[in-house]
C-alpha cells in the first residue's frame, strides 16, 4: 500500500500533504489527553512494532502478499490521535531511510494509510463495544472487525485519489475492483494480527490498552430491593506484568520479527505493486530520490548476506523508529504536563 513517486499528480499529492498535515496537527493536540506517564513509552513501542511487523509480508491469492498497515492496531492500544502519528512515524522512517513509498506521496501514505486506516477502525470499534458485551473477549472480537474493515477502506481510498490525479489512464473501475478484492484478503491477515496482539496485552496489561479502558461494569448490589452501585476498590487491581517487563518484551520481540523473521516473509510483490504492474497504473513511476540509501530496500549496503544484510536493516528500522517515536510522544507529554501545571491552572 505504499504508493510510489509518479502514481499521483503533484496537485493531488499537494493537496493530500495538506491533508496530512493538517490532520498532523490536530493529532498532535489530541495526542495529549491520550497519553500519560504510563501509556506515552507503550506508544513508542507501538510505532517500533508496526515497522517490525510491516516487514513480515504473508502471501494472499494470487501471487500476491500483504503486510500489516497498523491504524486499527495503534488506535485501539494507545488512542485514535497518537495512532495517527505512531503510523506517521513509520512511514516518514520507511520513505526517508528505505526507499519505501515515495517522498512526493508522503502525504498520500499518511492519507491512506495512517488518517483513513484509523478513523476507520476506531469508528468500527467503538460501534462494536457499544453493543458487545463488556468484556475483554469483545474488546478482541471488534479489534478483529476494526481491522479487517480498515485495509479495504484504505483500498477504496487509495481509488478515489487515483481517479483525481492518476497518471495513467487506465480504468478505474479495474482499478477498484483489483485493489478492494486483494485488500479484502489482506485485512484477514491485518484483522489475525491485530486480535492476537491487542489480546496478548489485554491479558498482562488491561490497564495500558485505549480501547479497553471502561471495560468493566461497576458492580451492582440490591439493597433493600433496589440497585445500587458498589463503591469503587479502594485500592487498584494488581498487575500481572510491570510496565518495564512490557516494554522489554514487546522491544524483544520487535528486534526477533524485523531481525530474523522477516527473513523468511513471502517474496511476492504486495496488493498495490501488483495491481499496478497487472493494470498498468505503475508506467509513470519514478526513481524513489533515496533510492541510494545506505539502507534502501531493507537490506544494508556493502553486506553481501542477504539474510544478515535484511536482518541488520530490520534491526536498525525498529531502533530508528522507537527512536524517533519515543521522542515525538515524550514532547506531547511533556506539553501535556506544561498544560496542566499549577501555573496554568485556574481556581
Amino acid at each position: 500500500m505504499h504508493v510510489p513517486d509518479g502514481f499521483i499528480d503533484a496537485p493531488t499529492s499537494a493537496v493530500t500533504a495538506v491533508v496530512a498535515a493538517g490532520a498532523l496537527a490536530v493529532s498532535l493536540r489530541g495526542a495529549r489527553r491520550e497519553l500519560d506517564e504510563r501509556t506515552a513509552p507503550l506508544a513508542g513501542l507501538v510505532a517500533a512494532f508496526i515497522f517490525a511487523v510491516q516487514m513480515l509480508n504473508f502471501p494472499v491469492a494470487g501471487g500476491t502478499s500483504g503486510h500489516l498497515l497498523g491504524g486499527a492496531l495503534a488506535a485501539i492500544l494507545v488512542g485514535p490521535y497518537t495512532a495517527v502519528l505512531c503510523v506517521s512515524v513509520v512511514l516518514l522512517m520507511q520513505g526517508v531511510l528505505f526507499a519505501d513509498g515515495g517522498l512526493t506521496a508522503l502525504g498520500v501514505n499518511i492519507t491512506d494509510m495512517a488518517i483513513v486506516t484509523t478513523v476507520v477502525s476506531y469508528a468500527v470499534f467503538r460501534g462494536l463495544l457499544a453493543v458487545l458485551p463488556r468484556k475483554r473477549r469483545s474488546v478482541t472480537v471488534a479489534s478483529f472487525v476494526a481491522a479487517l474493515v480498515s485495509v479495504p477502506a484504505a483500498a477504496v481510498a487509495f481509488t478515489l485519489i487515483y481517479a483525481v490525479g492518476g497518471t495513467t489512464d487506465v480504468s478505474l473501475a479495474k482499478v477498484a475492483t483489483a485493489m478492494i478484492g486483494v485488500h479484502v484478503l489482506i485485512g484477514i491477515g491485518e484483522a489475525v494480527i491485530t486480535a492476537l496482539t491487542v489480546g496478548a496485552v489485554i491479558a498482562v496489561r488491561p490497564d495500558l490498552v485505549h480501547g479497553a479502558r471502561g471495560l468493566h461494569q461497576r458492580l451492582r448490589l440490591r439493597v433493600d430491593g433496589v440497585l445500587v452501585d458498589a463503591p469503587a476498590p479502594a485500592a487498584p487491581v494488581a498487575v500481572r506484568t510491570s510496565r518495564r517487563t512490557l516494554w522489554v518484551t514487546g522491544l524483544v520481540t520487535s528486534l526477533v520479527l524485523a531481525g530474523f523473521v522477516s527473513f523468511y516473509a513471502s517474496a511476492s510483490p504486495d496488493g498495490l505493486e501488483k495491481v499496478a504492474h497487472d493494470k498498468g497504473i505503475d508506467r509513470k513511476a519514478r526513481k524513489h530520490p533515496a533510492s541510494g540509501s545506505p539502507l534502501a530496500g531493507y537490506g544494508v549496503r556493502d553486506v553481501n548476506d542477504s539474510r544478515l544484510s535484511g536482518g541488520l536493516a530490520g534491526v536498525i528500522g525498529v531502533g530508528v523508529t522507537i527512536v524517533a517515536g519515543s521522542t515525538v510522544f515524550w514532547a506531547v507529554r511533556r506539553r501535556r504536563s506544561d498544560d496542566v501545571s499549577p501555573a496554568n491552572t485556574v481556581v
